[in-house]
């Protein structure tokens, strides 16, 4: 992201979401750098909405962030708790909205059943393999968990906080200090 003075970037997190054998996690990492500088190690990605029955990960803006995340839970309110009518509304909102339009993150939401990437540009993106993911680590986290999905018996659980790890090990935006949380 561009800061004002248009050089410096903001990058703050690592999200990624697993359902596997009717199991959902997602996890996210607590770093938020600016520029080469570690600024957080402990920021807290994950948010629980709809009386704890959907998780919502970000990555972006923080600030951005939050205003998404409240605009989605008054869609959660006023679709009484289907995700996948909410987040096509939220994503209608985002895309036409003068204001929403120029905030930059990326959220991806889940209950026990869907998961779904929304993004600015009216995308909501399900995935087929159970897997979704943002941010700065989020290539290295994905790959990781593909292969554990494939080459394992681990829980979704497991899994998240696994490939979390190993992205915390490669990606320099990505730190250690994983939270997980479960439906």
């Amino acid at each position: 992201m561009q800061s004002n003075n248009g050089g410096t970037r903001i990058r703050s997190t690592t999200v990624l979401l697993v359902q596997r054998n009717g199991e959902v996690a997602m996890a996210g990492d607590g770093q938020v750098t600016l520029g080469e500088t570690v600024i957080k190690g402990n920021a807290r990605k994950l948010r629980r909405l709809s009386n704890g029955n959907v998780l919502v990960g970000f990555a972006g803006a923080t600030a951005d962030a939050f205003s998404l995340l409240a605009r989605f839970e008054s869609k959660l309110e006023q679709f009484q708790g289907q995700l996948e009518r909410s987040a096509i509304e939220l994503s209608k909102d985002w895309r036409t909205d003068k204001y929403l339009r120029h905030l930059e993150a990326l959220l991806i939401v889940a209950d026990k059943t869907d998961a779904f990437l929304i993004s600015g540009k009216g995308d909501v993106i399900s995935s087929d393999e159970g897997l979704l993911s943002v941010g700065s680590g989020s290539m290295y986290a994905l790959a990781a968990a593909r292969a554990m999905i494939k080459h394992t018996d681990l829980s979704a659980r497991e899994i998240a906080a696994e490939s979390l790890r190993i992205a915390s090990e490669i990606c320099i935006y990505t730190n250690a200090d994983i939270i997980v949380e479960e439906l």
